[in-house]
C-alpha cells in the first residue's frame, strides 16, 4: 500500500491507517490505567495521585501558512488545547517542535510566534520548551509545526468518547465547515468575494463553562472529517446512535454556496473552533445558555439526541430521513 494524502485527512482511510499499522506494531499504549493509544481519544491520560495528567500532540501543516482568520501558528496552539479541552481537563502547557524551510521570510516567522503567544495568552497556557530545525529548500513544505499540549483534571473527571447514554442531548457550539471551505476559496479562488473566515479558535473556555453546569457525557472537536465523523465516532465508541435535525445545524450561507457549487458535503468539511458535545438531557438548555454566553458559542444550538439505533440519522428539512455515515476521507485536503 502506498501512502495517500487522504490517509491522514480523518475519516475511515485513516482511521484504516492507524489500525493496521500503527496501533498493531505498538505494544505499550498507555500508563497507569489511564486514557491510552488503543483508546484513540482526542488526546491521552496518566492517572498520578488524585489527579489525571492528560497529553496530546499534534502535527500541523497547511497550504497555505497565512489565510483569513488565522495562520499556521493560531491553528497549533488552538488545536492542541483543543484537544486537551474536549477531555474536560484544563490546558496548563505547551511544547512546540517547528520544522522550517531554508529561506524562510524571518517577518513571516515572527508574525506566526506572536499568533501562537496571543492565543497562548488567552487561554492561560504556556509555552514552555521546543525545538527548531531548519531543512534544505525543497525537502518539505516551508513550515511545518508540532506541538504537545498537557492539561490537567481530576482523577475520573476525564470525559471520554464513549460516554454517551440514550436520552442525551447533542449540543453543537457553532456554524460547520467554516475553516475548510474559507481555505479552499481563498486558496484556489472561484472568482468571487467572500467575508468567510476561519473559525480557528481555542474552545477551553466553552468547555470550562458546561463542566460548571454539569452533565457533559462526551465531547469532540469536529477536525478532519467534520461533524459527520465526529457523530459517528462518539456514537460508535457508546454503542449508540444519534437523530440529528437538519434544521438546527448552524451553517453559513457561504459555507452552503461554495459547498453545492463544488459538490461538497459540509458535514465532512474540517472545523477548528467548534465543539460537538454530548449532554445529560436535563441540563441541556442550561448547558446551551452558558455556552452562548463565551467568546466562541454565540451561535451554539441543541441539534439532536441519543438513540438506540446504531446509526446517526439525519432528519431533513423536507421531512426525510437519511443515514449521515462517517467520510472516506476529507474533501477539503491540507486544512490542519
Amino acid at each position: 500500500m502506498k501512502i495517500s494524502m487522504s490517509h491522514g485527512a480523518g475519516g475511515e482511510m485513516m482511521q484504516n491507517l492507524i489500525s493496521e499499522i500503527i496501533l498493531s506494531n505498538i505494544q505499550k499504549k498507555s500508563v497507569n490505567g489511564g486514557v491510552g493509544l488503543d483508546d484513540l481519544d482526542d488526546a491521552a491520560s496518566i492517572p498520578l495521585d488524585g489527579y489525571e495528567i492528560v497529553i496530546s500532540t499534534d502535527g500541523h501543516t497547511i497550504d497555505p501558512l497565512f489565510f483569513p482568520g488565522g495562520d499556521i501558528g493560531k491553528l497549533a496552539i488552538s488545536g492542541t488545547i483543543n484537544d486537551i479541552s474536549v477531555m474536560g481537563a484544563k490546558p496548563l502547557a505547551i511544547a512546540n517542535a517547528m520544522i522550517i524551510s531554508e529561506g524562510f521570510n524571518s517577518e513571516e516567522l515572527e508574525r506566526i510566534i506572536k499568533s501562537m503567544d496571543q492565543i497562548s495568552q488567552e487561554t492561560g497556557t504556556s509555552i514552555i520548551t521546543g525545538d527548531t530545525k531548519v531543512m534544505e529548500q525543497g525537502k518539505l513544505d516551508k513550515m511545518v509545526i508540532t506541538t504537545t499540549g498537557i492539561g490537567i483534571a481530576e482523577k475520573g473527571k476525564i470525559i471520554r468518547d464513549n460516554g454517551l447514554e440514550v436520552g442525551d442531548k447533542i449540543i453543537l457550539t457553532g456554524s460547520i465547515g467554516d475553516h475548510g471551505i474559507a481555505l479552499m476559496a481563498y486558496r484556489e479562488g472561484f472568482g468571487f468575494e467572500t467575508s468567510l473566515k476561519s473559525d480557528v479558535a481555542p474552545i477551553w473556555e466553552i468547555v470550562e463553562a458546561a463542566l460548571e453546569i454539569g452533565g457533559v457525557k462526551a465531547m469532540k472537536d469536529p477536525t478532519r472529517g467534520g461533524l459527520a465523523n465526529a457523530l459517528n465516532e462518539l456514537a460508535e465508541k457508546s454503542s449508540v446512535g444519534m437523530i440529528i435535525e437538519e434544521d438546527k445545524i448552524p451553517i453559513k450561507e457561504e459555507v452552503r454556496a461554495v459547498s453545492e457549487m463544488l459538490g461538497i458535503d459540509p458535514y465532512e468539511v474540517a472545523n477548528e473552533g467548534k465543539i460537538v458535545m454530548g449532554v445529560e438531557s436535563e441540563l441541556a438548555d442550561d448547558i446551551l445558555k452558558v455556552i452562548r454566553r463565551t467568546k466562541y458559542g454565540a451561535e451554539a444550538e441543541i441539534i439532536g439526541e441519543v438513540t438506540e439505533e446504531k446509526h446517526v440519522i439525519l432528519e431533513t428539512s423536507l421531512g426525510g430521513k437519511r443515514i449521515i455515515e462517517a467520510p472516506i476521507a476529507d474533501p477539503v485536503p491540507r486544512v490542519c
